[in-house]
């Protein structure tokens, strides 16, 4: 069902307007991810005509854009993910890990987000896999689905790491399963130290490299002493890593997934207005606590735009990624043997069927919906419009 007000109504009214004010100032990348928002599911996209075999009732279905960023669009591409991921889960208790960066280091990685966003997942990664394996703590390999986001409630420039870690991994010669404590995974302090160590070497050795840029009021930081100077504080400061207690099951870590993995920005749900006085919308306030931390923000729609557009990612960027037992690499073997020792069996193998996709229903008499007719991009279908409901569904 289509939301009473989208990301893509705001594009479609403002767009223009902010596009012929910010012109030569806008990437390619982010022209192309309004252009994509402001016609995804329209006529510009083209799309197909669905009609019932029993009652003859039809209904147009356009095209969605399938962009990353669309807030329609994530939707389908979660499912499809989370089919995929389902067979990859394991009968223990999960964990929430999220690793943050501090503000001096998110400036930097402002201008220069494909190099320190993978930084970021790296750093991360390597961290948790190196403590886990440490016998003092865990001493096994465990597996790490990550995720990340790049935003705060508000659209701020946030950049974060969220992982699903399961309870527990394989000991070192991979005999044993060696499980977690109910409600402990690692040492959040630890995880942090060992996080701010290995983050800031390796940011330290892509400037001795030349690799990051500077723009505006960090100009200066491209001279090796400025760049030390305003990395000075955050070697002090203690890097916090956050530990949520475990998922109640493996339901629930899909339904957390669900809503974490295809997130983009900001979800459609939360918009409320949008009027002369802007976009108004509902955000979280971390630093209050209990019914205080639901609030409004109203945000002139110049001022939106630009928020949504500051968490585009760099094309070809992976946002999701696995390590540990589940890199893709032998992810397989890695759970077929954990599934062994744990006494589990295997999930059951997918039976083949005939229709890729089952056909919809149609919404009158609950009969087929067959396709009759494809169009193409900015045309419109030739059967007449009078009786046709939209069905705000992406064509196949």
């Amino acid at each position: 069902m289509r939301a009473s007000l989208e990301v893509a109504d705001i594009f479609r009214a403002a767009g223009p307007a902010y596009r012929m004010a910010h012109a030569g100032h806008l990437s390619l990348h982010q022209l192309k991810i309004m252009s994509a928002i402001e016609h995804c599911r329209t006529a510009a996209l083209g799309g197909h005509v669905e009609a019932c075999t029993d009652c003859g009732h039809w209904r147009i279905a356009y095209n969605s854009c399938r962009n990353r960023h669309c807030p329609r669009c994530q939707g389908a591409a979660a499912r499809s993910w989370l089919e995929a991921r389902e067979a990859d889960l394991l009968p223990v208790g999960y964990f929430h890990v999220v690793f943050t960066l501090p503000a001096e280091v998110t400036a930097i990685a402002y201008y220069n987000k494909a190099l320190v966003y993978d930084l970021l997942f790296k750093a991360a990664a390597d961290t948790m896999l190196t403590i886990a394996a440490d016998p003092k703590h865990l001493g096994a390999r465990i597996g790490i689905t990550a995720v990340l986001h790049t935003w705060g409630s508000a659209l701020t420039h946030h950049p974060h790491i969220h992982m699903i870690v399961p309870g527990g991994g394989l000991s070192r010669d991979g005999t044993r399963w060696i499980s977690a404590r109910p409600a402990f995974l690692l040492p959040v302090r630890v995880l942090g130290a060992l996080f701010r160590r290995l983050f800031l070497t390796r940011l330290r050795a892509l400037h001795d490299d030349g690799k990051l840029a500077f723009f505006g009021s960090l100009t200066h930081l491209a001279e090796r002493r400025a760049f030390l100077r305003h990395l000075s504080p955050v070697r002090k400061k203690r890097w916090v890593v956050y530990a949520k207690p475990p998922f109640a099951g493996p339901e629930v870590v899909l339904a957390y997934l669900a809503r974490y993995t295809h997130r983009v920005a900001i979800s459609n749900s939360r918009l409320l207005r949008f009027d002369e006085a802007g976009v108004t919308f509902r955000y979280r306030d971390y630093r209050k606590a209990g019914a205080g931390r639901q609030q409004v923000m109203t945000l002139a729609a110049d001022e939106f735009i630009r928020r949504f557009l500051l968490h585009a990612l760099p094309r070809g960027f992976h946002r999701i990624r696995h390590y540990g037992l589940l890199a893709s690499a032998r992810r397989k073997d890695h759970l077929e043997r954990a599934r062994r020792l744990l006494n589990v069996a295997p999930p059951p193998a997918d039976e083949p069927t005939d229709d890729a996709e089952p056909r919809p229903t149609c919404p009158c008499c609950g009969g087929t919906m067959i396709i009759i007719e494809v169009f193409e991009r900015r045309n419109q279908p030739r059967a007449p419009p009078q009786p046709a409901v939209s069905s705000g569904t992406p064509a196949p």
